[in-house]
């Protein structure tokens, strides 16, 4: 196997390295962009350059100044490693949740910041409630959202619902933002026992360990409610499993059992990337069984990953109908699937577009990975290319490994938050090939002088990324996304707010959307629809199409005639404060549109973070002019609020401004 592994090796080297230092996706026109890659490429190459040096410097000097380098120094912590290893990983696992906790309360305020996050967290308290789904209101249109389902009456997220279930062991006692750092914590002990297992330098282990669960990727995104983190601990556990499943003692029938619930339970979650290392996994056992007649440990797996998937798709039929339809499939139909075809968002998937995808997935990874001064790529480049034999796991990681890359070429959306999260499952491969590096350079070069330039290199490029690169980030995510750190129940708590109908003043354009979901138009419609229609020709449609007594039900046909003069419409935030807003120049807009385009530049605030608001007994709800009638009526026995803030500035808290019903009334008569 030595040429094959070697040429399976180079391979996957030469496939890294052209992702992650060719701007491919820059060469390629009419799609993705990376307009960031000069300025961070001349800041890697830069701090290369020091790294590299100040490494040459380091070695030449080492030979003079024993007090540089000491051979062997590191030899006791490598016996300790070796002879000590549980209450190593114990140590790094207590050290990495501290650090994961604390990404969560201080950096990402303990909230669910992303879109995903929200409606994740929303379906956790559905499921910690005993249900699948909820009701949908009468007027359901005032508490929609982006990735809500509603469906035949009821509400759910679209997501599947493992990830979801992960929350909500948090949800009963108000502590959702807690489930990551636990289980990334859980994640750095099963990888530690899986390295005791498939790698046998302790030194290397040790490395390795260290590295999955301190780099900043890992960090960071244990701090956030992203369900990547959870479907990584059971993909490792599912490693762990098929590790115990093949080695010559093992093979017994709980070996498999623990490799399929480790992968059938990150299905639930990210049917995904529960495939790309369960595949792998089901023919290396399926071949070991026809080889060596060991069927125990594949009967296992088969029933340990058939549970809870059976109870996945058990979710789905008593949710979308369908056993095997997800709810992003009811709301942006097969255009969400994988595969080259028509998106939901945009144009067409094309393999050109997969690739320009990863091409950004792993030049975001040379900077995200571990936020050196250098390239994060580089000494898993070298380790590979220094590599003459791989170990059978290694070759089952890497065919994983490949796998999810591919799946995820393949896959239309640019997944992007805290860096590119569709690559985390790979941090297993990234931090055990990472530290190969020096052992391996010392295997093939010795430990002179390139080798001792090579470790004080690496030392100074993580040294200079502590001092710079990392600090700049922590900033950027304790500063980001200031609107959604808001908390309402703190606010409502402090302005007295309490049983009271909140109506939420979000931005013209979320409610020309929610008003064609109300109408029966498809998110994928009436997506493209919002973006390609003046925005004052669309409310008047759709205000005629509310009213007319013989409306259909979905008026997609009507509003796409909206569409002609798609290409006049012109960026105008600086005028409405909205980036998603276009209008038309030279057209001369009637009252109540400019009235819209006011109330946008004087502040609005996002109404998906207030499905989680749960004190005091407030209703909040989406504020839709004249349509709020029917709102205040059903709850006529509540004072009346408006949530929005006192100005259009970045960072403008919402307030709480008490209404008169009778104002409201003249202002709705007004057409206001």
């Amino acid at each position: 196997m030595g040429r094959l592994d070697r040429a399976v090796a180079l391979t996957l080297a030469a496939v890294i390295a052209g992702l992650g230092f060719l701007p491919i996706v820059n060469w390629i026109p009419g799609g993705h962009s990376a307009p960031w890659f000069p300025l961070v490429a001349e800041d890697l190459l830069n701090g290369l350059s020091i790294a590299a040096g100040g490494g040459l410097v380091l070695g030449i000097l080492s030979r003079k100044a024993p007090v540089l380098w000491k051979e062997g120094w590191l030899g006791p912590l490598h016996r300790s490693a070796e002879h000590r290893w549980i209450g190593w990983t114990g140590a790094i696992v207590a050290i990495g949740l501290v650090l994961y906790a604390w990404v969560a309360r201080e950096l990402l305020a303990a909230r669910p910041l992303l879109i995903d996050e929200i409606v994740q967290v929303f379906q956790a308290r559905v499921l910690a409630g005993g249900r699948l789904w909820i009701p949908a209101a009468p007027h359901q249109e005032f508490f929609s959202s982006l990735h809500v389902v509603e469906q035949a009456g009821r509400v759910y997220g679209q997501f599947p619902m493992g990830g979801p279930a992960m929350l909500a062991l948090g949800s009963s006692v108000g502590a959702e933002w807690l489930v990551n750092p636990v289980f990334g914590a859980l994640s750095v002990a099963a990888f530690g026992a899986l390295l005791l297992r498939v790698e046998h330098r302790p030194g290397v282990r040790l490395g390795a360990l260290l590295l999955f669960a301190l780099a900043p990727f890992t960090v960071f995104m244990a701090g956030s409610h992203m369900n990547h983190v959870t479907a990584l601990f059971w993909i490792i556990l599912g490693m762990l499993g098929l590790s115990r499943a093949v080695s010559a003692e093992g093979g017994r029938f709980h070996d498999g059992l623990l490799a399929g619930l480790g992968f059938g339970l990150a299905a639930t979650i990210r049917p995904s990337d529960a495939l790309a290392f369960a595949v792998p996994a089901g023919l290396w056992l399926l071949a070991r069984a026809i080889r060596e007649r060991r069927i125990a440990p594949l009967l296992g797996s088969g029933l340990g990953i058939a549970v809870p998937v059976a109870l996945l798709l058990l979710a789905n039929v008593l949710t979308t109908g369908a056993p095997l339809r997800f709810g992003y499939s009811v709301l942006w139909g097969s255009a969400h699937d994988l595969g080259f075809h028509a998106s939901p968002w945009g144009p067409v998937h094309t393999p050109a577009r997969g690739l320009e995808l990863l091409n950004l997935y792993f030049l975001r990874l040379q900077t995200y990975f571990l936020e050196a001064a250098a390239p994060s790529l580089i000494p898993m480049i070298a380790a590979l290319v220094l590599t003459r034999r791989l170990s059978a796991f290694d070759r089952y990681l890497i065919a994983a490994s490949a796998m999810l890359m591919g799946l995820y070429g393949a896959y239309w959306h640019d997944g992007f938050y805290l860096g590119p999260r569709f690559m985390y499952p790979l941090l297993p491969l990234l931090a055990l090939w990472t530290a190969r590096l020096l052992p391996a350079l010392r295997e093939v070069a010795g430990g002179g002088l390139l080798f001792r330039s090579t470790a004080f290199a690496l030392i100074i490029a993580l040294g200079l990324g502590m001092l710079a690169s990392l600090p700049v980030r922590v900033r950027q995510y304790r500063t980001g996304m200031i609107s959604l750190r808001w908390d309402p129940d703190r606010a409502a708590a402090a302005a007295g707010v309490r049983n009271a109908l909140v109506l939420v003043r979000e931005s013209w354009g979320a409610e020309l959307v929610t008003r064609m979901w109300a109408m029966g138009v498809s998110r994928p419609d009436a997506d493209a629809i919002y973006r390609g229609a003046d925005p004052c020709a669309l409310d008047s449609v759709l205000a005629r199409l509310e009213t007319a007594p013989d409306r259909r039900d979905v008026p997609s046909v009507e509003l796409r005639t909206l569409l002609a003069d798609s290409s006049r419409l012109v960026n105008a935030e600086s005028l409405t404060g909205d980036p998603s807003l276009r209008l038309t120049p030279g057209i001369r807009y009637p009252r109540h549109c400019i009235a819209k385009i006011e109330a946008n530049r004087t502040g609005f605030t996002l109404f998906p973070p207030l499905l989680l608001a749960r004190g005091f007994g407030n209703v909040y709800a989406r504020d839709l002019g004249a349509r709020d009638s029917l709102l205040v009526a059903e709850y006529s026995n509540r004072p009346l609020y408006l949530l929005k803030p006192t100005s259009g500035g970045v960072g403008a808290e919402p307030r709480f401004l008490p209404l008169r019903r009778d104002s409201l009334m003249a202002a709705w008569r007004k057409g206001e």
